[in-house]
C-alpha cells in the first residue's frame, strides 16, 4: 500500500478502513484496521493519521463505519443515531476543517437520499466514503499540475511539516506540487524544516520524499531564516489546515515565523491546499480554533524527557499566517492570487460547480 508518492495514507477494506501508523514511521510501517467511529476518533486525536485533506477522509470513513454499527431497520431512527456520532467525529480535532467538511458531507448525503431500507443508506455511505477518497487523490495530481508551473526549472523549495501523500489520501498537497515538478522534467530540490514538536518533516516529509529520490535536506526549524537570507532557497510551498475568506491561513506550528522569514527576503511563500480547505464561513483568521495538545509532547522526544519536571509548557499545534505573506494559494481549480477574498469565492464556485 505505501509507495512514497503512490502511498495509500486511508482505504477502504470492505468493511474497514486501514490507515498507516504514522506515529510509527519512519522506523516501521505499520497498518491499522480501524473498525469502528471511536477508534477512528482515537487515530485521529493520536496522529495516526494527520494532515487535513486526510482528515477529511477519514472523517467521511468513520461516519460510513458508524452506518455499518447502527443496528435498526428504520431509516429515520438510522439518521438519527447517525447523527451525534458524525458530531464526535466532527470534534475529534478543531483546526482543520476538512475533517469537519467530510463528515458534514456524508450526513447530508444520507439525509437527502431518497432510498427506502437501512442497508441502501449503509451502502450510500460506503460508497460516498470511498468517492471522497478518490476526489481527494484526483485533486491533489490536480493541485500539482498547477502549482508544478510556479516552481523553478532548477531550484530549491523550502516546506514546513508534511503536506505530502501521508497528509492525503495519496500524492500530496505541496508535496504533490514537488512531486509534479519532478516528474515534468523540473531539477527541484527541498529543504524540509524538522517541524518540532513532533518532527513531522524530520518523520514525514524526509521519508517521503527520499523514498523517492528527491534530494532532500533536513534543517532544524531555526535554521530557515539562515538558508533564506543566503539565498539558497528559491520559494517556500506549505500545505494548510484551515484557510480564511481572506486568505488567512492556518498551518502548524512555525509556517508563520517562515512566511514571515520568505517575505524579508523577496522568497515567495505558497499554499497549496483544495478548495475544502477554504472556510469562507470565517472573515479572518483571527477566528480561527487553534487546537493546544499536550505538554509531553514538547518536553518529550521519542519517550524521552529533555526539559525539567515542573515547567510550564505551552504547545499551540497551529499558527496563522496572515495572508498579506502569502504570494498565492495553489487549488484544484488553479493558482488564487490576491485579492483572496474575492478570488478564493471564485475559486470555491468553479470547484461546486465542477
Amino acid at each position: 500500500m505505501a509507495d512514497s508518492g503512490n502511498v495509500r495514507t486511508i482505504v477502504w477494506a470492505g468493511d474497514h478502513a486501514v490507515i498507516i501508523d504514522q506515529t510509527r514511521l519512519p522506523h516501521e510501517e505499520v497498518y491499522v484496521a480501524i473498525r469502528t467511529p471511536d477508534e477512528m476518533i482515537r487515530a485521529i486525536q493520536t496522529m495516526q493519521i494527520r494532515g487535513a485533506p486526510a482528515l477529511g477522509v477519514a472523517g467521511a470513513m468513520g461516519v460510513a463505519l458508524a452506518g455499518l454499527a447502527i443496528d435498526t431497520t428504520d431509516p429515520a431512527g438510522f439518521l438519527a443515531q447517525l447523527r451525534p456520532v458524525a458530531d464526535a467525529l466532527a470534534q475529534a480535532r478543531p483546526t482543520a476543517v476538512n475533517l469537519s467538511w467530510g463528515v458534514a458531507r456524508m450526513l447530508a448525503k444520507a439525509e437527502a437520499a431518497a432510498v427506502p431500507t437501512v442497508e441502501k443508506l449503509r451502502n450510500l455511505l460506503v460508497a460516498e466514503a470511498q468517492r471522497v477518497l478518490a476526489e481527494d487523490i484526483a485533486a491533489n495530481r490536480r493541485m500539482g499540475a498547477f502549482g508544478a508551473a510556479l516552481l523553478p526549472q532548477d531550484g530549491t523549495v523550502l516546506t514546513h511539516c508534511n503536506a505530502g501523500a501521508l497528509a492525503t489520501g495519496g500524492y500530496g498537497t505541496a508535496l504533490g506540487v514537488i512531486r509534479a515538478a519532478v516528474e515534468q522534467g523540473k531539477a527541484i530540490r527541498v529543504y524540509a524544516d524538522e517541524t518540532r514538536p513532533l518532527l513531522q518533516g524530520a518523520r514525514l516529509t524526509a521519508w517521503e520524499l527520499v523514498a523517492e529520490g528527491i534530494p532532500t535536506t533536513l534543517i532544524t526549524d531555526t535554521m530557515a531564516g539562515h538558508f533564506l537570507h543566503k539565498g539558497a532557497i528559491d520559494c517556500v510551498v506549505v500545505g494548510a489546515d484551515r484557510i480564511a475568506a481572506n486568505g488567512d491561513v492556518a498551518n502548524k506550528i512555525g509556517t508563520y515565523g517562515v512566511a514571515v522569514l520568505a517575505k524579508e527576503n523577496g522568497v515567495p511563500f505558497y499554499v497549496a491546499a483544495p478548495i475544502s480547505t477554504v472556510d469562507l464561513n470565517l472573515p479572518s483568521g483571527d477566528l480561527i480554533p487553534i487546537e493546544e495538545r499536550r505538554p509531553d509532547e514538547v518536553t518529550h522526544i521519542g519517550g524521552t524527557q529533555l526539559a525539567p519536571t515542573g515547567v510550564q509548557v505551552a504547545n499551540p499545534a497551529f499558527d496563522v499566517t496572515p495572508a498579506r505573506y502569502v504570494a498565492a494559494i495553489i487549488t484544484e481549480v488553479g493558482v488564487v492570487y490576491p485579492p483572496f477574498e474575492e478570488n478564493l469565492a471564485q475559486a470555491a464556485r468553479l470547484a461546486a460547480a465542477e
